[in-house]
C-alpha cells in the first residue's frame, strides 16, 4: 500500500535517500499493518493521498528546516500530511496550530493573517513539515505509535544529516525531541520547545521564539531565512 505511495509521491532524491530503509523488514512490517488498518473498522488520517504531502512539497535538495511534530490531526478534515497544517478552508483551526500563530505573532511582533493554515508557503520555502508518526486512527492521537514510522522518520533524518549541511532541526514536544539523537549537531542546529497543545503550550512554548531563532541559525548557515508569514500559496 504505502509502497505505491512511495513510488508515486516521492522524487528519485528521496527514494534513493531512503531506498535501504524501504527495503527493510520494518518498513515491510509498516506496510502490512496499513493495508490492515485501512480496511478495518477505524478510519485512518490523512487520507492516503496525503499520507506523504511533506515529502511531495518539499524535496530533500530544498530542506533547510525539518518542523518535526508528533502524529497527525485525528479529527476528520483536518490531516493533510503536513505537521501542523490544516486545510486552509477550514473554519476551526486545532488549538495546537492556534497556539503555533499565537507565538509566531509574538515572535515577529505582528498579528498573524487569519484564514491560511495549511503552511504550504513553509514547505515551499525548504520547512520539511514532518510527524513522528505519519499516520492516525480517528479520534485515538498516538494509535501508530510503535508501528514502524518511528523508524521510518528516523531514517528520514538520518539522510538529511548525511547529504546536507546546516539544517536547523526544530522539535516540538517529548516525541519530537526524542529523535535528537539521530541529528549529528553540528553542522546542524537542534531548536527544542514544548509542544504548542494546551496542555503544554504554557510550560515554555509560548515565549520560545522559535521563529526567530531558526532564522538565526539559517543566516549563520549562509541560507537566506524562513518568511514565516508566507503561510500559505494559496
Amino acid at each position: 500500500m504505502i509502497r505505491d505511495l512511495i513510488e508515486s509521491d516521492l522524487s528519485d532524491s528521496w527514494k534513493l535517500a531512503l531506498q535501504a530503509h524501504l527495503e527493510s523488514d520494518s518498513f515491510v512490517r509498516l506496510d502490512s499493518f496499513l493495508r490492515q488498518e485501512l480496511v478495518g473498522p477505524k478510519t485512518v488520517f490523512p487520507m492516503p493521498r496525503h499520507i506523504f504531502s511533506a515529502f511531495r512539497t518539499t524535496d530533500l535538495d530544498r530542506v533547510k528546516v525539518v518542523l518535526l511534530g508528533q502524529d497527525p490531526y485525528h479529527r476528520p478534515g483536518q490531516a493533510i500530511g503536513l505537521s501542523f497544517g490544516v486545510p486552509n478552508e477550514l473554519a476551526k483551526k486545532p488549538p495546537s496550530l492556534k497556539n503555533l500563530f499565537r507565538e509566531l505573532g509574538s515572535d515577529l511582533g505582528k498579528p498573524i493573517p487569519k484564514g491560511p493554515s495549511d503552511l504550504t508557503g513553509w514547505a515551499h520555502q525548504g520547512v520539511l513539515l514532518l510527524n513522528t508518526c505519519l499516520t492516525v486512527r480517528e479520534g485515538e492521537p498516538l494509535s501508530h505509535v510503535g508501528r514502524g514510522w518511528e523508524e521510518f522518520t528516523t531514517s528520514v533524518i538520518e539522510s538529511l544529516v548525511k547529504r546536507k549541511n546546516g539544517i536547523v532541526f526544530l522539535l516540538l514536544g517529548a516525541h519530537a525531541q526524542s529523535f535528537r539523537k539521530s541529528v549529528n549537531s553540528p553542522p546542524h542546529r537542534i531548536i527544542e520547545a514544548p509542544h504548542p497543545s494546551p496542555l503544554s503550550a504554557y510550560r515554555g512554548f509560548f515565549g520560545s521564539r522559535i521563529f526567530s531563532r531558526t532564522n538565526e541559525a539559517l543566516m549563520e548557515f549562509g541560507h537566506s531565512p524562513i518568511d514565516w508569514e508566507r503561510i500559505s500559496l494559496k
